[in-house]
């Protein structure tokens, strides 16, 4: 599915590659379901990654932590910014702090403190834990 907006088309239509038109609005929306399926798999993650640590399953801690890992990379090679936050710009004006992800806007700005605490605490007990098994 292509939701980049070809050359020569406003923001009111997008292609499917199919070659007919839908609504800047309804590509917007679809956009955004993908981020906050994209989001909730990270946020779930980095969750789990402290009570796997607790439950000694470090292991599945560990790896959770190196997928987490490949999603702070690619933040951190688009300037902390989503890469799917450029695509659903595409199709609004809109700048609000959640105008590409279907989350409060409370939690879209506050999302990578929040998130980035939660995942050192996960990669530190999970360190700690790996240390005192030995």
């Amino acid at each position: 599915m292509d939701l980049y907006r070809p050359a020569g088309r406003g923001r009111s239509e997008a292609s499917m590659g199919t070659g007919s038109p839908m609504s800047a609005a309804a590509a917007l929306r679809i956009v955004k379901l993908a981020h906050t399926v994209v989001w909730a798999f990270f946020a779930t993650s980095i969750l789990a990654i402290p009570v796997l640590a607790l439950f000694n399953e470090l292991g599945y801690a560990s790896a959770l932590v190196a997928v987490v890992f490949v999603e702070v990379v690619v933040l951190a090679t688009n300037n902390w910014r989503c890469p799917l936050t450029e695509v659903a710009a595409r199709f609004t004006e809109e700048r609000a702090d959640n105008f590409d992800i279907y989350l409060p806007a409370w939690l879209a700005r506050h999302n990578k403190l929040v998130f980035g605490v939660l995942y050192a605490f996960g990669m530190v007990l999970t360190s700690v834990r790996w240390a005192l098994a030995r």
